[in-house]
This record gives C-alpha cells, sequence and structure tokens, in this order.
C-alpha cells in the first residue's frame, strides 16, 4: 500500500539522513503506523486527504484509549515530522499539523526541603576532621549559591572571592556567570581554604574541593556525603545536590527576590525554565495556610 510503502521510505530517511536510534525509529514506526490504520478506518485513501480535522479526531481517540499527555504528545511528534517529511518530498502540498498545537506536559513539582530541615542539615557538621569542615563547605556554598553539582565540583581556586562573597562559575554551554554566597557560607568557606584545604592537598591542582586523595571530588561521592549527613540531621526525605538547588530558587522567591534576578543566579537561559519556582512556592505558601489558619478546613464536629 501506499501509505505503508513511505512510513518504510520515510524511517530510512531518518535512520540515514538523521541517525535515528533503533528504539526511536521502532517508536516512530509503531504510531505511525497505528496512524495509518485510523485514517483507513476514516476512509482515507491518499496521505494529501489527510486534514487537521482528521488528525485532531486521532489524537482524542488516543485520550480515550487511556494515553497520558506525554504519550499523545509523542505520537503527534511522530505525525507532524512524518508530514514535514511527505511535504519535502512533495507527496504533499500542505502539512495538516501545522495549527495543531502539542498538549501542554504537566511538569511535577519537585520535592524541597524548608527551611528549618536546611538549618538542621548545616547545624548537623561537626568540622572535627578536614573532611567533615570540606563537607561542611560544600553543602552551605551549594545551598547560598543555587550551583549545579557539577559546577561546584568544578570550582577553581580563583573563582572564589571571599572578601566580596561571590564566587565564578561555568554552566551549561560553558557560560560564566557571578553568583553571590553570603556571609555565613563565605565564612565556613574560609576556614575549609585554611585548616582543611592544606591537609587533603596531596599534589599541585587548583581545584577547590578535593577528596582524600587529594583528586576532585566525583558526583557519587558528593552525594554519599550528602545522604549520610541528612541521616545524621534526622531528615527523611530523599536528598540530593539538585534538590538542595531547587530548594535555594523557591525560599529566594518565597521571600520576595525578583525571578529574573533568581534566573540568573540559577543560570537558566530561559525564565520560563525559573518559573517552576514560582508555582512551587505557591503550592508551599498554600500548604502552609492549610496547616496554620484556623478557618482553612472545615471543622469536623
Amino acid at each position: 500500500m501506499e501509505k505503508e510503502r513511505e512510513v518504510e521510505n520515510f524511517l530510512t530517511y531518518l535512520t540515514i539522513d538523521r541517525g535515528l536510534s533503533l528504539n526511536t525509529k521502532e517508536n516512530y514506526e509503531r504510531d505511525l503506523l497505528s496512524y495509518l490504520a485510523f485514517m483507513k478506518e476514516e476512509s482515507i485513501v491518499n496521505l494529501s486527504e489527510i486534514k487537521r480535522e482528521h488528525i485532531q479526531k486521532y489524537l482524542i481517540t488516543l485520550y480515550e484509549r487511556g494515553l497520558n499527555t506525554k504519550s499523545v504528545a509523542r505520537h503527534l511528534s511522530a505525525i507532524r515530522t512524518f508530514h514535514q517529511y511527505l511535504m519535502i518530498e512533495r507527496i504533499c502540498q500542505k502539512n495538516p499539523c501545522d495549527l495543531i498545537e502539542s498538549p501542554k506536559l504537566s511538569r511535577d513539582l519537585p520535592e524541597i526541603l524548608s527551611v528549618a530541615e536546611v538549618e538542621r542539615l548545616l547545624e548537623s557538621f561537626t568540622e572535627e576532621t578536614a573532611s567533615d569542615l570540606r563537607n561542611h563547605a560544600m553543602v552551605e556554598l551549594l545551598y547560598a549559591s543555587g550551583l549545579r553539582v557539577s559546577e561546584l565540583l568544578a570550582l577553581k581556586l580563583e573563582d572564589v572571592h571571599l572578601s566580596m562573597q561571590f564566587i565564578k562559575c561555568r554552566g551549561k554551554g560553558n557560560k560564566e556567570r557571578i553568583v553571590p554566597i553570603g556571609e555565613l557560607a563565605a565564612e565556613v568557606l574560609e576556614r575549609y581554604l585554611e585548616t582543611a584545604r592544606p591537609k587533603l592537598l596531596k599534589k599541585s591542582t587548583d581545584l577547590l574541593f578535593l577528596n582524600r586523595f587529594g583528586d576532585s571530588m566525583s558526583r557519587q561521592g558528593f552525594f554519599k556525603i550528602l545522604k549520610k549527613q541528612a541521616q545524621i540531621a534526622g531528615i527523611t526525605k530523599s536528598l540530593s545536590p539538585h534538590k538542595l538547588r531547587h530548594s535555594f530558587a523557591t525560599h529566594l522567591i518565597e521571600n520576595g527576590v525578583d525571578l529574573r534576578l533568581v534566573q540568573e543566579m540559577l543560570g537558566h537561559s530561559d525564565i520560563a525554565t525559573t518559573q517552576i519556582y514560582t508555582h512551587m512556592s505557591k503550592e508551599h505558601l498554600k500548604d502552609l495556610f492549610e496547616h496554620t489558619h484556623p478557618r482553612a478546613t472545615m471543622q469536623k464536629e
């Protein structure tokens, strides 16, 4: 059949010209064969007969089958790309997907630590050994700056400016940004540089944070440190470096910091990425209201 043959040609095009993986190719094939089977039921003979309303009707049937928004969006992506190919090959003159918007994917709000939980975590460090002090400095700096863990571990001595209380870091795309760190983080970092780092130093390096062998700290190593410290602090939530970053951003917005400034500190290229923290802040305030206001919920007799 013409339609199935064009799907085969399309998949060959994607594999050879665009280097699609086998798994992605199989997903495209499965989605498109389902799509064309539906069009056959709609008495569509030629691909050029497919119109926007046919595709919209097909998407509705996907929801009726119980597919979630993410799966429907994947189907539409395959269909859209297929019709773009048909136009390139001059098999069709128009793309019926042009005016169809992709389903809006809901984003689950990431879990964060409360301010009290963060304080409990930071106050649980003892600083009895060089490693203890290093761990404290790393966690304190992570929460004070909102850095990604990769940015934290890549910091060099020249990136730290304690007198001015800021650090330089390189984010995605090797973009450099300046991030303030505050007085408390600067004080812990100064103690680490003066007393702990010299004990951990085994060879010449300009890396800020060192492991017990004098090498760079690994992501896995830091994750284990954070997990162990959370247990010591009695924090039952699953803790990760990224959760501290989420907490940093949400706490700033809850305290009235402008969204553009938070975007700059986090190193987001698109403010839409930062806006999730405004939603998190609203959810937190709603939860706080419901748990504290005497008339937030109906009183049971």
